[in-house]
């Protein structure tokens, strides 16, 4: 199977300065990948070169297999947002996103659709300059998905949304790939796209650290999560049926290993156990990206 976006030893440099050093990953289709690091780290730069907006010094960087210049109709395959503040300030968000679906040669109803997807139908008309940050931030994800497209490219999408916001965010990009779609999401903070990503991508000074799924990563973390609960026997069991070893505790509580409160959460309820308490114990993901993208280079 071709991967939908493969990235082999990509390389960028202005003038001196390595923005982007023989970066290597792929994505399959129907996953959700955050591309994490630092603000500088070479996630913008590396997301132009995968959209043709910038030309790698070495390597190369296929969608569907081709450049991304070299794609038929891409604004049908691909949707893009870089940056929340492309838009006229005296245009309404309905007059922006027509623009955008005429020059892709798509049909005026799908601009009504797209603005419906994204809980923007009662601000279609006013203008742009009077929307809030959040609301820029769904006007640009309407127009990545005027054409329909199989992945997304999102770079830093949560910015200025409030935690509902983020939440809609979350339930939204989970249901796009449920669909056997594909997302690229970059994000400077873990803790934002740790609910929503399958796998991690982690760069620092321009170089990959860390490729893997979030349940590696999270086994890598070495924590715990504590767990009461009245069917403590029972959650144990479903826990370790899901690979997720356990411990019970003096105090009768349940220690399980190398996952998330959230994950546990889920597979608690799923089963319909009650829980009374979910602590997470130890060192988080957020502290072990920290620790990875504060290496300086070598």
């Amino acid at each position: 199977m071709t991967p939908v976006v493969l990235s082999e030893a990509l390389t960028k440099r202005y003038g001196t300065l390595l923005a982007v050093d023989g970066l290597s990953f792929s994505l399959e289709p129907g996953t959700i990948t955050g591309f994490l690091g630092p603000n500088g780290a070479g996630k913008t730069t590396t997301l132009r070169m995968l959209l043709g907006l910038a030309a790698p010094t070495s390597g190369r960087a296929l969608v569907f297999g081709e450049r991304y210049a070299q794609l038929e109709r891409p604004a049908l395959r691909v949707g893009a947002v870089l940056e929340a503040t492309d838009f006229h300030p005296g245009r309404s968000g309905r007059d922006h996103l027509r623009t955008l679906s005429r020059a892709a040669e798509l049909p005026d109803s799908r601009v009504d659709e797209v603005l419906r997807l994204v809980e923007l139908d009662g601000a279609a008309n006013r203008r742009v300059k009077g929307y809030s940050l959040g609301m820029r931030q769904r006007l640009g994800l309407a127009s990545a998905l005027l054409g329909d497209p199989e992945l997304l490219v999102l770079d830093e999408p949560a910015n200025g949304l409030d935690p509902e916001g983020v939440r809609w965010l979350r339930d939204f990009l989970r249901a796009f790939a449920a669909d056997g779609r594909t997302v690229l999401v970059s994000s400077h903070v873990l803790a934002e796209v740790a609910q929503t990503v399958d796998q991690v991508l982690i760069i620092t000074h321009g170089r990959l650290v860390v490729e893997s799924s979030l349940e590696q990563l999270t086994a890598r973390v070495g924590g715990s999560v504590r767990v009461r609960s009245p069917q403590l026997v029972r959650l144990a069991e479903v826990l370790e049926h899901k690979q997720i070893s356990t411990t019970l505790t003096n105090d009768h509580a349940l220690l399980a290993h190398g996952t998330t409160s959230e994950r546990v959460g889920e597979i608690a309820f799923a089963a319909g156990i009650a829980v009374h308490e979910l602590a997470a114990e130890g060192s988080s993901l957020e502290e072990v990206f920290l620790g990875l993208t504060s290496e300086s280079p070598s």
